[in-house]
């Protein structure tokens, strides 16, 4: 981490989001992977077996491994593993997601019944696309809304490709990840409104869910503060509609087992 990221060189745990998220409103998470090593996702189920607020886990895999199989079944029997993510956006390659040995390894998640969690700048969208047209029975979720140039203040041409992979049905998308794509600490709410409107224009309300990108949205603006812009947003809508974004979307595509649905869509654990 640079010394920009210097308020993340600590530890988060879960005793540090859990008042967060009562205060909020919320009564439980998914924890999503932020390293790229088994040993993190066995940790964070760990986590999740000792706090139940964790609803459900997105863990790493190595997707292009001649071991994946043995490890998509080492992980997929703890019920809390939901799907798997890959940090694509930091791949050299933007072509990343179409290399044979990783559309092998997107081909098993299926049987193993999770989802994959899409982590792109706006220039993968296209990748995307063709990705999951090839795996239509795939459930995809796309992070932080693709990571639009909100800083300059552009809308296209992310607009206009976030609308054809909104097309397919078989993918959701978080509404999150934008506070860190604002100039940090200078932003107000206001500001992601039109970028919410195209999202939502395009999922429609059934395939959105909100998320906080917890802790990293600590770099410009807190939790409460972070999940206020799109809880303010949503008091347009219906309770029912409502409903769906905070939790029960989430709860559904990620397929938690709870009595209740789980809320936030995302908090990363570093």
């Amino acid at each position: 981490m640079t010394d920009q990221m210097a308020p993340l060189k600590r530890d988060f745990l879960p005793a540090d989001l859990e008042p967060l998220l009562r205060s909020a409103g919320f009564d439980g998470t998914i924890a999503v992977q932020a390293r790229q090593n088994l040993e993190e996702t066995r940790w964070l189920l760990a986590l999740a077996d000792q706090n139940q607020f964790i609803k459900g886990v997105v863990g790493w895999v190595d997707l292009r491994s001649p071991a994946l199989h043995a490890q998509l079944g080492e992980f997929s029997a703890h019920p809390k593993l939901v799907g798997v993510r890959h940090v694509v956006h930091d791949e050299p390659d933007d072509q990343f997601m179409l290399l044979p040995e990783f559309r092998r390894g997107i081909a098993q998640l299926r049987a193993f019944d999770l989802a994959y969690d899409l982590l792109l700048f706006p220039r993968h969208l296209p990748v995307a696309c063709q990705l999951v047209r090839e795996f239509p029975e795939q459930t995809f979720v796309l992070d932080h809304i693709a990571k639009p140039e909100i800083a300059a203040g552009r809308i296209s041409p992310w607009d206009e490709l976030l609308r054809d992979l909104a097309k397919f049905p078989n993918v959701s998308c978080k509404l999150s990840g934008m506070v860190t794509e604002a100039p940090w600490g200078q932003w107000r709410a206001g500001d992601f409104h039109r970028y919410l409107h195209v999202v939502i224009n395009v999922f429609g309300q059934d395939r959105v869910m909100i998320g906080s990108d917890w802790p990293v949205c600590t770099l410009s603006g807190g939790y409460e503060a972070t999940m206020g812009i799109v809880t303010d947003y949503l008091g347009q809508f219906t309770t029912e509609e409502r409903d769906q974004v905070l939790g029960c979307n989430c709860a559904r595509i990620y397929k938690i087992e709870s009595s209740k649905p789980a809320a936030s869509g995302e908090g990363n654990t570093l």
